[in-house]
C-alpha cells in the first residue's frame, strides 16, 4: 500500500511538471505578454486547476466554423463600403485616422450625417420608442442587455405594434449580459411576434463558444435611416439596487447608418447561418457631420479600437479626455498615456466613483498611482455610475461607443465605436465631457498614497486576476 501511494505521488508530481512545461510552450503563443505572465504564474502554482481554467477560458478565439462564417461576410461588407464611398468626405488631417479605421473595421467614413448626442437615460428610451413607432420597413436592435422590466416591456410593446403594421423586426441580445432576464425577455419578444436571437449562445461541446467572449455592442437601426450607437442597454437605469447609470448615446441619420445596418445584419448572419441581405439603399445626407463606425472583436484584425486609441494617444499634442467605467489597460495603453503626459499633453481620465463591480474596481485602482505620477489626471465621477464610454483627442477626433478601456473590450468582446471627425460634433462631445469633469473629484497623489497596505494588496491581487482575461 505504501509503495502504491508513493507511485501515485510520483505520477502526480510528474503530471504537474508536464503541465508546467507544456504551459511554457503553449501559453505565450495564445496570449498577450501581460496575460501570459498571469497565466504562467497561476499554472506554476496550481498546475491542474490552472490548466482546467486555461482550457475553459484561456484562448480568446472563436471556433473555426465561426471564423469561416465571418470570412464569408467580407464581400457583403466590401459591397456596402463601396456604396458608402459615394458619400466620402474631405477629412483633411483626419484622413489617415479614417483610413486605419477602415482597414481595422471594413467600414469607411462618410459625410452628410446628423449626430445628436443624448446623455439623458430616459430621453434615449423615449426617442428610441418614438422612432420605432414611426418605423415603416425595419427595426434591428443589437444589444448586450435586453431586460423584461418596465423599460424592456415599453420597447417590446413598440416593437409589437411595429410587427402588427408589417414592419420587419429583429432583436439580438447577449444571453450572458441578459442572464437575469433571459427567459422572460425571450418569452416577451416572441409573444410580440418579434424575430429574436441570442448572440454568442454558450455551448460547451458542439459548436463551442466561450462564455467570456461576448457581444457587447449596442446598435439600434430603424428603416436603415436612423441609427443609435453608444453605451446604453435596454434596461432600467437603476437595475442594480442603489446604483443609477449615466450613459451617452449618439443618434445618427445619414449615410453612416448603413455601416450600423451592415454590422447588425452581419452579426445576425453569424448566429443564424443565413446569408446577409443586401442593404436596400444608403441613406441620403441629412447634415454636415463626418462619421465612421469602427466595429471590433475577435474576428477583426489588430484589436481595432485599442490599436487606433494607442496610435492617437501617441499623436496627441494638446488634450485628451478618456471616459470609461472599467479601466484595465495593457502596457501599450499605459505607455501611450504616460508618453502623452510627458509631452505636456493634458490627459484626463474620468472613471466612476460609484462601484458596481468590486473586483474590477480594485484592479483598476492599482493603476492610478503610476498614472498620476506620470502626470495623468484621474477624476472620480460622483453620484452616478458613469457607464458612458467616450474619448476626445485634440479637438480633431471624438469616439462614442460601447468599448471600455479594458482588456475585456480589447480582446474578448464584440464592440462598436462611432468616430466623429467634424468640429461641431467633437465640440459637443467635449462639452459633455466637461460636464463630467465638473461633477468629478480629482484624485490627489498624496492622499492616494495614504490608502492602507491591505487595500494596496487587494488591488494587486485583483489586478493579477484580471490579467487572466
Amino acid at each position: 500500500m505504501h509503495a502504491y501511494s508513493f507511485d501515485l505521488e510520483i505520477a502526480w508530481y510528474a503530471t504537474e511538471w508536464l503541465i508546467r512545461i507544456g504551459a511554457l510552450m503553449i501559453v505565450p503563443l495564445r496570449r498577450t505578454p501581460s496575460a501570459t505572465r498571469a497565466w504562467l504564474l497561476l499554472i506554476f502554482f496550481l498546475p491542474v486547476p490552472g490548466l482546467l481554467l486555461f482550457l475553459a477560458i484561456g484562448s480568446p478565439r472563436f471556433p473555426a466554423w465561426r471564423k469561416q462564417r465571418f470570412r464569408s461576410l467580407l464581400p457583403f461588407f466590401a459591397e456596402t463600403a463601396d456604396r458608402m464611398r459615394l458619400h466620402a468626405p474631405d477629412l483633411g488631417d483626419a484622413a489617415p485616422i479614417a483610413a486605419l479605421a477602415e482597414t481595422l473595421g471594413h467600414m469607411p467614413a462618410t459625410g452628410g450625417n446628423t449626430v445628436e448626442l443624448l446623455d439623458d437615460y430616459d430621453a434615449v428610451v423615449d426617442r428610441l420608442v418614438a422612432d420605432i413607432e414611426d418605423a415603416q420597413t425595419s427595426v434591428h436592435l443589437l444589444v448586450y442587455i435586453f431586460a423584461d422590466d418596465h423599460v424592456g416591456r415599453r420597447v417590446a410593446d413598440a416593437l409589437g405594434r411595429a410587427v402588427a403594421r408589417g414592419v420587419r423586426v429583429r432583436v439580438m441580445f447577449d444571453p450572458v449580459g441578459s442572464r437575469r432576464w433571459r427567459r422572460g425577455t425571450n418569452a416577451l419578444l416572441h409573444q410580440k411576434g418579434v424575430d429574436v436571437r441570442e448572440a454568442l449562445p454558450f455551448r460547451l461541446i458542439r459548436g463551442r463558444t466561450r462564455r467570456d467572449m461576448r457581444n457587447h455592442r449596442k446598435l439600434f437601426v430603424i428603416d436603415g435611416r436612423i441609427g443609435y450607437a453608444g453605451s446604453q442597454n435596454i434596461v432600467a437605469k437603476d437595475f442594480r439596487p442603489g446604483i443609477v447609470n449615466r450613459e451617452l448615446v449618439a443618434r445618427l441619420t445619414g449615410p453612416a447608418v448603413a455601416a450600423m445596418e451592415a454590422i447588425v445584419r452581419g452579426d445576425w448572419s453569424l448566429e443564424t447561418g443565413e446569408p446577409p441581405e443586401a442593404i436596400p439603399a444608403i441613406a441620403a445626407g441629412t447634415g454636415d457631420a463626418k462619421a465612421q463606425l469602427l466595429p471590433s472583436g475577435a474576428e477583426y484584425p489588430l484589436e481595432g479600437f485599442e490599436t487606433l486609441l494607442v496610435w492617437q494617444l501617441h499623436q496627441a499634442r494638446d488634450r485628451v479626455i478618456m471616459v470609461t467605467p472599467y479601466f484595465i489597460p495593457d502596457e501599450e495603453v499605459l505607455g501611450a498615456m504616460r508618453a502623452a503626459a510627458a509631452r505636456g499633453v493634458t490627459v484626463n481620465l474620468i472613471v466612476s466613483q460609484v462601484v458596481d463591480q468590486r473586483i474590477v474596481n480594485l484592479s483598476q485602482s492599482s493603476y492610478y498611482g503610476d498614472l498620476m505620477a506620470a502626470g495623468v489626471r484621474v477624476n472620480m465621477f460622483r453620484d452616478f455610475l458613469l457607464h458612458a464610454k467616450n474619448v476626445t483627442i485634440d479637438g480633431r477626433l471624438a469616439v462614442v461607443g460601447s468599448s471600455n478601456v479594458d482588456l475585456r473590450s480589447f480582446q474578448l468582446n464584440e464592440e462598436a465605436s462611432l468616430l466623429l471627425y467634424d468640429a461641431d460634433s467633437i465640440a459637443r462631445v467635449e462639452a459633455v465631457q466637461r460636464s463630467y469633469l465638473a461633477a468629478s473629484d480629482r484624485l490627489e497623489p498624496e492622499r492616494w498614497r495614504l490608502r492602507s497596505p491591505v487595500r494596496k494588496l487587494t488591488e494587486n491581487i485583483a489586478r493579477l486576476v484580471n490579467s487572466l482575461l
